[in-house]
């Protein structure tokens, strides 16, 4: 049973949401586990690439054993393999390497996060993979990255994250060194490797026409985007330390609690937002204040300032304060959890929550497609299946593996099929339901 809210009404699926997206017709070999790779894929799924994911016989990704679970299911799993055809294969069994380079044959993109050197220890390197098919982009995601002294070591994210910077000015002051509440680095970096994938497609279709290898590291995307960290160091020696909620760079940023328990967050660094903000909290004599006339003077007394601000929240209700802001002009936005989320009108305007076929569970909502194309949207046409869900359509459908040798690659553990899918199917078209506003 869904724990969202009854809507009155259920919108029809979109007529947009029938049109191709913008990579129809790119084919995609997802040879990845867990989230770091799997999800560059998915995000290119979304937008209309056929996807082959790849997983162990018997055990399949990691992410299928990941919680939340539901009757056994991890919900996470119908996530990140939403939009995928899945299949089984040994890539370290001969026929399984065999098998895989056939599958590359009519590839344009190959995503793999196995530790460096492990593609080559198979006999599926760039170079072997490149002469087989010289159009193919293959992406590689590591801990570390392909070369380096680290390039070998095991890299979760975890370990991105720490080795990144981030956490040592990410927390209280007085507080160790915090992570963040998701896996950043796989996100990020899976972000970093969709957009790399796309620039080399690019180049291949509109340049040179070959493919090329992409080298995505876990902990570069992270350090990438802290763009003031190391001109900072080498300009001024500055080490950015932790400040909590507050900013080094600008002030006031941070979230003040209200009289009933929410809480709202707040960033003023321009002259203009401390103004309206201060006319705001009726406290025009803020303006003028020596100690916060400017933003370089409300940095050194941040403290004081935040100390003022959250006075003036704890004596009014959220919803109070953020009508009155609204009403100022005062950016400002209340801090939701889920529960929350799935009820602002907001997220329902812009369909950011859509209900998804799933063969377990018939229905199950999940994040829409991210960005909105207006032209060439995505969709999400189905949830993650079953392990093997797409074995006999891929091998015998598309590589044309005979049914005899088909039943002996299952036999032998190169792939595993569940008993319960019908040979060779074809997919009924399904589209993404959005919930109605």
């Amino acid at each position: 049973m869904s724990t969202f809210p009854e809507t009155a009404h259920r919108a029809e699926p979109a007529a947009q949401a029938t049109r191709k997206g913008p990579l129809a017709g790119l084919r995609v070999i997802d040879a990845g586990n867990m989230i770091a790779g799997p999800l560059a894929a998915t995000q290119m799924a979304d937008f209309g690439a056929d996807v082959i994911k790849l997983e162990l016989p018997g055990s399949g990704d990691s992410m299928r054993h990941w919680t939340p679970m539901k009757e056994g299911l991890s919900l996470w799993w119908k996530v990140i393999a939403r939009n995928k055809r899945l299949i089984t294969l040994t890539l370290s069994h001969p026929r399984g390497q065999e098998l895989f380079r056939e599958l590359i044959r009519e590839a344009d993109v190959l995503i793999e996060n196995y530790r460096p050197g492990t593609f080559e220890r198979w006999g599926l390197g760039y170079e072997e993979l490149a002469r087989i098919n010289p159009r193919l982009v293959m992406v590689r995601v590591s801990g570390f990255g392909q070369t380096g002294p680290y390039a070998r070591r095991g890299g979760y994210g975890t370990i991105a994250e720490a080795f990144s910077g981030i956490p040592s000015f990410t927390g209280a002051p007085d507080r160790p060194p915090t992570l963040p509440g998701f896996p950043m680095a796989d996100s990020v970096a899976s972000t970093f490797a969709a957009m790399a994938a796309m620039f080399a497609v690019y180049n291949r279709d509109h340049g040179n026409g070959q493919g090329q290898e992409i080298d995505v590291s876990l902990y570069e995307p992270l350090f990438r985007l802290v763009e003031s960290q190391v001109i900072g160091f080498d300009q001024l020696g500055i080490v950015k330390q932790r400040l909590g909620n507050r900013l080094a760079e600008d002030s006031p940023r941070n979230t003040y609690q209200t009289l009933d328990g929410r809480w709202v967050g707040i960033s003023a660094s321009s002259q203009r937002t401390f103004e309206r903000l201060a006319q705001a909290l009726g406290m025009p004599e803020l303006i003028t204040d020596p100690r916060f006339v400017d933003n370089a003077s409300r940095c050194e007394h941040d403290k004081a300032l935040d100390e003022i601000i959250a006075g003036w929240f704890r004596e009014r209700d959220c919803a109070a304060v953020m009508a009155l802001f609204e009403e100022a002009e005062v950016v400002a936005g209340p801090v939701l959890d889920i529960s929350d989320i799935v009820r602002d009108p907001h997220y329902q305007a812009r369909q950011n929550i859509v209900s998804v076929p799933d063969d377990d569970f018939g229905q199950v909502r999940m994040q829409g497609v991210v960005p909105r194309f207006l032209d060439t949207p995505g969709e999400v046409r189905h949830a993650g299946r079953a392990l093997g869900a797409d074995n006999r359509e891929i091998y015998q459908g598309l590589l044309g593996v005979s049914p005899q040798e088909f039943d002996a690659l299952t036999a032998q553990g190169v792939i595993r099929t569940p008993s319960n899918i019908p040979a060779i199917r074809s997919l009924p078209a399904r589209s993404a339901r959005r919930i109605p506003a």
